[in-house]
């Protein structure tokens, strides 16, 4: 058994509700807050039906619930479509140094899991610090060289998250733990050519993910092992995704002296990809002379401009949903002319309402944009997605505008005020004022003694 293995083993096993910090603890309520906003939100868009159509159709009967529809199935079932809603709009949490979205996986997961054992909330949450915790921390190890080799984070991750949770939840040792995590090696998969071509299945990353890690944690639970070297061995997760292996000390990460990485829970302001929000929080400088713009400069790191930029097939000639959420000359034409990023634009465009055509001034505008990778930004700035902005006015004089924190970073957060907005936004329109206040209240309010059932029974609309 590695090193590296049995320190991330034993986070979870060692992890209890009294030992987590106040501001982690902080942290995980603003996740939960997020995350089950949109799941509540996202329960009508049309690939969420269809996967809730799907699973119906081949579930495992159990007790943990959907939420908006109030299904019940097994918790992996469950799991499946609740994690698939939360991220299937593109405005769930981020994380910055491993580049995932954690929230959809372990709250989906912890919340499923809690309620198919009858655990209490505080048990809930516990798990959703320990997965959170085990997904990010293994993430950031692999970063930068996961997302630029193609490989969607996200898809990969949320197999050992959901492991995590799970092991944490029914109490596993450290043994069974390590071989819960090890299993869930062999579940990672999913890749971001969808940032180029499009496919509604990217909505459903976090859905499999989640769904593959719980079921990787009851195979350990019924004595399946896995290779205790899943991390560092010669055919393990960093030589054979990564393409190196890690540090002799990175077992130190998972060190109990660490910072809780849940502490820095990035909250989306804008429904796009996240490697997007720091040049439209810079466009949004812009704004008042779009009308003047001339041309446009936008330096990119290595990594981001796979996902959004020269490496996109379709960033400069978006045709479909999953075109425009990772475009990046049109999310910055969008908010330059200040025609918004967030869910109420994006549906806009989906219903058919939003015109980026040819001969609009949102493709007029992109048109204008040219994306230059710059390696330094790389070296000054890693695990943060940073924007680069120079803009030639027709008169010929320029701008620069740099961002570094973009809006809703753990350097840059929502308010309280504005995640509370975002939480109605999504919620109201689906279940009521009076609902989406009752859940809000049992989020922020702190009543652990809830069970998970009674807690979930707050998310049927």
């Amino acid at each position: 058994m590695g090193n590296l293995e049995t320190a991330a083993a034993r986070l979870v096993t060692e992890l209890t509700y009294d030992t987590i910090p106040a501001d982690a603890l902080a942290g995980a309520r603003r996740l939960m807050q997020d995350q089950l906003a949109l799941q509540v939100g996202s329960a009508a868009l049309p690939w969420s039906k269809a996967i809730l159509e799907v699973t119906r159709a081949a579930h495992v009967p159990g007790t943990a619930h959907v939420a908006a529809s109030g299904d019940t199935m097994s918790a992996a079932d469950a799991a499946f479509v609740n994690a698939t809603y939360g991220h299937g709009f593109e405005y769930d949490d981020a994380h910055r140094a491993s580049s995932s979205h954690p929230g959809s996986c372990v709250v989906s997961a912890a919340l499923a899991v809690g309620e198919e054992l009858g655990a209490s909330m505080r048990e809930v949450i516990t798990g959703i610090v320990a997965g959170y915790e085990v997904y990010t921390r293994i993430g950031n190890l692999a970063a930068p060289e996961l997302l630029e080799r193609g490989f969607h984070p996200h898809g990969l991750l949320s197999t050992f998250g959901a492991a995590a949770v799970t092991a944490k939840l029914r109490g596993f040792d450290l043994e069974t733990t390590v071989h819960a995590l090890a299993i869930a090696l062999s579940h990672a998969s999913g890749t971001t050519e969808y940032t180029s071509a499009g496919g509604s299945i990217k909505r459903a990353h976090s859905g499999i993910g989640t769904r593959n890690g719980i079921r990787a944690a009851e195979l350990a639970a019924a004595g399946i092992t896995g290779p205790t070297t899943f991390l560092t061995g010669g055919k393990g997760f960093y030589r054979t995704f990564v393409g190196r292996p890690v540090a002799d000390d990175a077992a130190a990460t998972f060190g109990p002296d660490k910072s809780f990485e849940i502490t820095r829970v990035w909250i989306k302001p804008y429904c796009c990809c996240g490697i997007n929000h720091a040049y439209i929080d810079g466009a949004r400088r812009l704004s008042a002379r779009a009308d003047e713009i001339d041309s446009v400069l936008l330096g990119i790191q290595t990594g981001g401009d796979v996902v959004i930029g020269n490496q996109n097939a379709n960033a400069y000639d978006p045709k479909i949903i999953e075109h425009l959420q990772y475009s990046l000359p049109f999310q910055f034409a969008l908010s330059a002319l200040g025609q918004g990023n967030g869910f109420t634009t994006h549906h806009a465009y989906l219903s058919g309402q939003l015109d980026i055509g040819e001969g609009s001034a949102p493709a007029a505008l992109a048109r204008k944009v040219k994306i230059e990778i710059k390696p330094e930004l790389d070296k000054a700035y890693p695990g943060r997605w940073v924007g680069d902005i120079t803009v030639t006015y027709r008169d010929g004089t320029t701008e620069h505008v740099f961002v570094d924190n973009p809006a809703g970073t753990a350097e840059n957060p929502l308010s309280q005020d504005d995640l509370d907005a975002k939480f109605r936004d999504l919620t109201v329109g689906a279940m009521g004022r009076d609902r989406s206040d009752a859940l809000l209240h049992a989020i922020t309010t702190g009543e652990t003694d809830l069970t998970a059932a009674e807690f979930a029974a707050l998310l049927k609309v």
